[in-house]
């Protein structure tokens, strides 16, 4: 692990620096692109990775953001009805220009454009949860009410 943050990651670490939250991102040597992988990486439970997925809204053709529990599959129905719209798969190229961030790094911050942001209830029974801060390597420790506070996310139960 080097001293020197990627772009994305030091853009992370601003935008947390920025609301109060600083010196928070790590890049780690081990891959964190999957929620057993940033688990693993990080050593705490795969419960506790706050797993960003971005969908694509059928009707407004914008980006949503869902944070989900690690340990947890999303219910792409109760997502529908939180946003009041259906949703579909969102390819890399979409991923990467609504966000600004590649698939298996996107932030739950500092997004290209807005994006609706939908957080998992079962991650507020943590006291810490780790999220992704801009790359596959790179994240950052936060509790559940600072992700909520953060994002202005819709929280609500979308697991499976």
């Amino acid at each position: 692990m080097g001293n020197e943050l990627s772009r994305a990651a030091a853009k992370v670490e601003r935008l947390l620096a920025d609301a109060g939250m600083a010196n928070r991102v790590r890049e780690l040597d081990d891959s964190t692109r999957t929620a057993a992988d940033a688990a693993a990486a990080i050593g705490c439970e795969q419960a506790q990775i706050a797993k960003s997925l971005i969908f694509r809204a059928k009707e407004s053709d914008c980006a949503v953001l869902v944070v989900t529990c690690g340990a947890n599959r999303v219910d792409l129905n109760k997502v529908a009805t939180l946003i009041g719209e259906g949703i579909g798969k969102a390819d890399a190229d979409f991923v990467r220009a609504r966000t600004g961030y590649a698939i298996g790094g996107v932030a739950p911050i500092g997004h290209t454009e807005p994006v609706k942001i939908v957080l998992d209830r079962d991650l507020l029974t943590f006291s810490e949860i780790w999220a992704a801060a801009g790359t596959p390597r790179a994240v950052f420790g936060l509790t559940p009410d600072e992700l909520v506070s953060l994002t202005g996310g819709t929280v609500g139960d979308i697991a499976e």
